[in-house]
């Protein structure tokens, strides 16, 4: 949970310093549209970063199976 939320913050930035250096590039004015497309695209590859980290991890956004996965590891350790 704590790598994915470093990874993701990190590829936040690194995708904002990127896009606008592109935009520059590209000779788009800077203003509140410019930011905010920068904004969403950094935030969505920033959400990929996560996901991706999370999958990799093995991490599961499904509490019930979360839970389901602390249930065997407690009946593991009472020898049920």
């Amino acid at each position: 949970m704590i790598l994915d939320l470093i990874l993701s913050t990190i590829a936040f930035f690194v995708a904002v310093y990127y896009l606008r250096k592109y935009f520059n590039e590209l000779g788009f004015e800077k203003g509140f549209m410019r930011s905010l497309v920068i904004f969403l695209a950094a935030t969505a590859v920033s959400t990929g970063v996560s996901a991706i980290v999370e999958k990799l991890q093995g991490n599961s956004a499904n509490p019930f199976e979360n839970a389901q996965q602390a249930q065997q590891q407690v009946n593991k350790m009472l020898g049920r």
